[in-house]
Parts: C-alpha cells; sequence; structure tokens
C-alpha cells in the first residue's frame, strides 16, 4: 500500500501493484521489439496501469542494454466511465480515485490508478486516452473485419489510434483477450446456419463484418 494525495487534497491509501507483475508484462516489449524494432507509440487497453509500466519497463530495459537508442511514446486507453489514470495525470498526482459509471469495457474497469501509470505517461511523452463505449465498439468491429474476434476492453488499444489520428512512425495497439471472454456471448440466441457460401456471406454482410 502507498499514501498518496488524492485530487481533492485528502491523503488516501492507494494500492501499489505487484511487483513481479511488470516483469511478466515487459516481455511484451521483447516481442514487439524482435518482430518490429521499437515503434513510434504503443497504444495500450489500460485499468490501474501495470500493463502500461510492464511494457515502457521493457523498452527502457533494451535501451539500457544498448539494444536501442529510441523509445515509444506511451499511450493508456482508459474506458471513459472509468479513468482515474487520465484524472491523477490531469491534476498532477501520484494516484486518483474516480467513481466507475456504466461500461461494458469491464475488463479495464478500475476505481483507482497506480504511480507508475503515470511515470510511463510522463516519462514516455504519452497520453491517456478517455473512450467511450460506441468508440470501442467501432474498433471491435473494424478488427472484426479484419478477421479478429476481440474482447470489448481488448479493441480499447485501437481506439485510442483511432481518436488520436494519424502518428509518424510504426504504431503498435496491444489486444489482451479474445471475444469468448465478452459476458454476453453465453446470452446470444444462436441460429442455424446452411453448410454453403451464399449463407455464411450473407451473415458477415448483415452483421457488417464484410466489406
Amino acid at each position: 500500500m502507498q499514501f498518496s494525495e488524492d485530487p481533492g487534497g485528502d491523503v488516501s491509501v492507494q494500492r501499489v501493484g505487484h511487483a513481479f507483475g511488470p516483469e511478466g508484462y515487459k516481455t511484451i516489449a521483447y516481442e514487439i521489439y524482435q518482430d518490429l524494432g521499437v515503434p513510434a507509440a504503443v497504444f495500450v487497453p489500460t485499468a490501474y496501469g501495470e500493463l502500461l509500466f510492464g511494457i515502457w519497463k521493457g523498452f527502457t530495459e533494451l535501451r539500457r542494454l544498448g539494444l536501442t537508442e529510441r523509445l515509444p511514446r506511451m499511450y493508456a486507453c482508459q474506458p471513459t466511465a472509468a479513468a482515474p489514470l487520465a484524472e491523477a495525470v490531469r491534476h498532477g498526482v501520484p494516484a486518483a480515485h474516480v467513481t466507475v459509471g456504466q461500461t461494458e469495457a469491464y475488463s479495464i474497469v478500475s476505481p483507482v490508478s497506480g504511480y507508475r501509470g503515470v511515470v510511463t505517461i510522463q516519462d514516455s511523452g504519452g497520453q491517456v486516452l478517455e473512450l467511450s463505449d460506441a468508440q470501442l465498439e467501432a474498433a471491435r468491429q473494424e478488427l472484426a473485419r479484419a478477421g479478429l474476434w476481440t474482447e470489448l476492453s481488448s479493441a480499447a488499444g485501437l481506439a485510442g489510434l483511432r481518436t488520436l489520428g494519424d502518428v509518424d512512425g510504426p504504431v503498435v495497439c496491444i489486444s489482451t483477450s479474445s471475444g469468448f471472454k465478452n459476458r454476453s456471448v453465453g446470452l446470444r440466441r444462436t441460429e442455424t446456419i446452411a453448410p454453403d457460401w451464399d449463407d455464411v456471406r450473407s451473415r458477415l454482410d448483415a452483421a457488417g463484418i464484410r466489406d
């Protein structure tokens, strides 16, 4: 636990993530580096901020090892309904507590942020991007048209990129889980599809999955 000051000026107790958590997350940076080097920016679905910090830690270690001189800008992508990291950055405090609103992006919902997320944004020159469920859904549909079925929360990386606009250089949008994690999957009504391509194509067109 850590004591920090919230935006209202009251001293409150804020959680600190597990010490070993970022040690696992940082290997994502190693994989990115192995595949394409150091991107210009990395867009990360963010709740408490441990994944965000872990990826940043990985890239900073690569630089310390002399493998690269560049570092990416890190973008934390949070639902507007729960964006404590954005609140902390706005008020210049290590952590913040917010009231969580309604959102289907439940996997990236946290009422509190961690100081390591603030460190990542400040040190990388990045930004916290707040996203509506409509923006997340648009990004999820875009991924579906590309053949990737993701959970709504997992589309936050791409949604963040789309709200920011063009970014010079290669970018990476982190996707964290498949669409099977959506709570609504087991509630959807199933239909029998005829075993022919015409029926499949028509259903894909109706769902907006096929251009």
